[in-house]
């Protein structure tokens, strides 16, 4: 039995949390989704340095800072996850979390100082484990602190991974010249590296994107304490605890520069999410690309050729799906659908206080995840072992009628219409029309027709799209 201000309640006999989480347990048993593990890392990161802060100031004793470090440690490394059992929806502002927190830490404190299980001595959950602190101030700092942290260590690596290996094939692939394609319709020639190096420089914007999220996300709210204006914590706690917090993360935190701003709204959290939404965009262009030009093998675009990674049907023998390009579109169309929940849960800033703050926390942590893994894969399992067919695009070079286009600036625009529009009719293609009506010297028309040049910028001539 354990107490809180609203009486006693049962908890669990081998749970570290206390009365308050168990009510919270009991109140909202709705999806099964808890906070995940960078979100209680960041929790403990934010109750380690509170209390390091807190002793720095006079403020706590030598003895109780020490078991509050070490305990909020314990939760940082994932040795207490067990006893974080709360649903992402719960109270919107997540103070059943913190309150969580402040007991899971008050309790092994009780542990490793030799005393019962709720005996709130001689470390309390309130007095000292929250001390200078508030809810409303905590949990947005540590969606900002988690979700940082995930940008810095998992998306943004696997977005270089991903822009490396797609500038490796934009290299690889400089000589092949191959059909471009506007509306889905034959356009004029691009070589094939110049369409894998756009996909990698949209990988490098996505990668500064990413960066830019983390700006986003710098500035804490912690020192706001319950409304904005720091009441109950020392003047000096949060500049105190933003330098513990740089040392451990290595990112620059500072204190929120209008904490009224930091806890009514949300802004910096959307501005993320937007980022990842972005980001998600690019990958989706890029995985579907790919799959239209690996289409076939024989009866598609056929262009590429992508590593067989698994049987495609169960009723088909030997057919070959571009798995991974779809895997990586799904995860793009989740974190999309992820970003419009963060948005209208950013717009419900009422008047002091967001209060629908845990649900953005386990989306925003849930796309940088999502991301990181999927731009991962993608690398490994399909962009690298990419191959170019090259007879393939040569053939559909020919083929095509967009051919024409390099003849316009000297026979004129009707005159090349009038040939490609008989080269549909006929079959023949362009080249061959043009040498039976002899449009030009055969020397000349070959030089105009030659595929390559037709990849570079020219010295005249009309453009159009």
């Amino acid at each position: 039995m354990e107490k809180d201000s609203m009486g006693e309640m049962s908890v669990p006999e081998s749970a570290l949390y206390g009365a308050s989480t168990q009510r919270a347990v009991l109140n909202f048993p709705v999806s099964g989704w808890r906070f995940s593990r960078p979100f209680i890392r960041a929790l403990g990161l934010l109750k380690w340095a509170a209390a390091q802060a807190n002793h720095d100031l006079g403020l706590l004793d030598a003895d109780r800072s020490a078991l509050i470090v070490q305990a909020a440690e314990e939760v940082a490394e994932g040795k207490l996850d067990e006893h974080f059992p709360l649903d992402i929806f719960q109270t919107g502002s997540g103070t059943s979390t913190n309150t969580n927190a402040n007991e899971v830490i008050s309790n092994r404190c009780c542990q490793l100082a030799g005393k019962p299980i709720g005996a709130r001595a001689p470390v309390h959950p309130n007095d000292h484990v929250n001390m200078g602190q508030s809810s409303n101030d905590v949990i947005p700092s540590a969606i900002h602190i988690s979700a940082a942290e995930q940008l810095q260590h998992c998306l943004i690596p696997a977005l270089e991974k991903l822009g490396d290996a797609l500038s490796a094939k934009a290299k690889e692939f400089h000589d092949v010249i191959k059909i471009g394609r506007t509306h889905l319709m034959d356009a004029t020639p691009v070589r094939l590296g110049q369409e894998f190096g756009g996909y990698a420089q949209q990988v490098r914007f996505g990668k500064r994107r990413a960066e830019q999220a983390i700006a986003a996300l710098q500035e804490l709210a912690l020192g706001g304490t319950a409304v904005g204006t720091g009441l109950n914590r020392h003047l000096k706690f949060p500049g105190k605890v933003m330098r513990h917090l740089e040392h451990r993360t290595g990112i620059a935190f500072r204190e929120a520069e209008n904490h009224f701003e930091a806890q009514g709204a949300k802004d910096g959290v959307v501005e993320a999410s937007g980022q990842l939404k972005t980001i998600a965009v690019s990958l989706f262009k890029i995985a579907n690309d790919i799959r239209l030009l690996s289409s076939g093998p024989r009866c598609g675009l056929g262009e590429i050729q992508l590593p067989a990674t698994q049987p495609g049907s169960s009723i088909m023998p030997g057919k070959v799906n571009p798995v991974i390009c779809e895997s990586v579109m799904m995860v793009c169309t989740q974190v999309i659908g992820a970003d419009t929940t963060i948005t209208w849960a950013g717009a419900n800033g009422n008047l002091d206080l967001n209060v629908m703050m845990p649900v953005m926390a386990h989306n925003l942590l849930e796309s940088i995840r999502l991301l990181g893994n999927v731009a991962d894969i993608f690398a490994d399992k399909c962009v690298d072992g990419i191959i170019a067919n090259k007879e393939r695009c040569q053939e559909l070079v020919e083929l095509s009628m967009a051919m024409v286009t390099s003849l316009a600036p000297k026979i004129g625009y009707d005159r090349a219409a009038e040939i490609a529009k008989e080269s549909v009719k006929t079959g023949k293609t362009v080249r061959q029309l043009s040498l039976e009506k002899k449009v030009l010297p055969e020397a000349e028309l070959n030089a105009a027709l030659d595929p390559m040049a037709m990849t570079e910028p020219g010295d005249g001539g009309s453009g159009g799209g």
